[in-house]
């Protein structure tokens, strides 16, 4: 799971803003570098799930790319073409042609280079599991339905804005006909929620080694386990501590 692509002097000028974006943005030397060492190693290409029975693959691997800053379109799609590959675009659709965020000319080109593009909901709420199921639904239906007439074609794939994944946000997804759903959790299993393939993802931050992102990649269990173990700390406090945690977590990246 990658967000935006940019040099740490314009990080905000792709994306969201703010310290608690920033930890998600990775320089271009570093993605390039990433990619280069995938190329390297892996014995096959990255994936999309527009490709039939390619999740079936004992160790498939799929690049994401969340928020819908511009980045996506320039410089982390013209990397990508550079090897030929693909990846996903989730975009939090309320925010197109925002500033530091893609408009609908971008998108566009986005699919005709063969990539995919999804929803990252309407608004990015956050914490997004502690909204009603009805409004959950109207929030993936809604972005839905704006790619849909942006692309003129159907959109199928989404991911969880901010992590905050439960089973009532994948119903809501599956409702709005979502059939591919992707998370924060560092877990390579899969679950089906009234149809809805649930998919979960390995976070990339800012300062993330090239050779980090390949011991992901290729199944090395240290990296994957340490990642799990952040990623259940985190989500134990998130649920006992609810909006506390929200204020601490915002405290402490603006002193960082």
């Amino acid at each position: 799971m990658y967000h935006d692509v940019v040099e740490d002097a314009r990080a905000d000028s792709s994306g969201f803003t703010g310290p608690a974006a920033r930890r998600y943005k990775l320089r271009p030397d570093d993605f390039v570098a990433h990619l280069d060492g995938l190329a390297r190693t892996l014995d096959c290409a990255p994936i999309t799930i527009d490709q039939p029975g390619q999740l079936n693959k004992p160790e498939p691997l799929l690049l994401t790319f969340d928020d819908g800053g511009v980045s996506c379109h320039a410089p982390i799609a013209e990397i990508l073409d550079r090897f030929g590959w693909r990846g996903h675009f989730f975009v939090p659709t309320d925010l197109i042609q925002t500033p530091g965020f893609m408009g609908a000319a971008q998108i566009r080109s986005l699919r005709a280079r063969g990539h995919v593009v999804g929803s990252h909901s309407c608004s990015h709420p956050i914490p997004m599991w502690a909204y009603g199921e009805q409004d959950l639904v109207e929030e993936w239906r809604r972005s839905k339905s704006t790619l849909e007439e942006i692309l003129a074609e159907p959109v199928t794939a989404a991911s969880v804005p901010g992590g905050f994944f439960s089973r009532k946000v994948a119903r809501a997804a599956a409702n709005a006909g979502i059939r591919f759903l992707f998370t924060s959790e560092p877990t390579r299993r899969c679950q089906v929620i009234d149809g809805c393939v649930v998919i979960g993802r390995f976070t990339i931050l800012h300062g993330t080694a090239g050779k980090t992102a390949v011991a992901i990649a290729s199944g090395r269990k240290g990296p994957r386990l340490r990642q799990a173990l952040s990623w259940n700390v985190r989500k134990f406090a998130k649920a006992v501590a609810g909006d506390a945690y929200l204020r601490l977590r915002k405290r402490l990246l603006a002193e960082t």
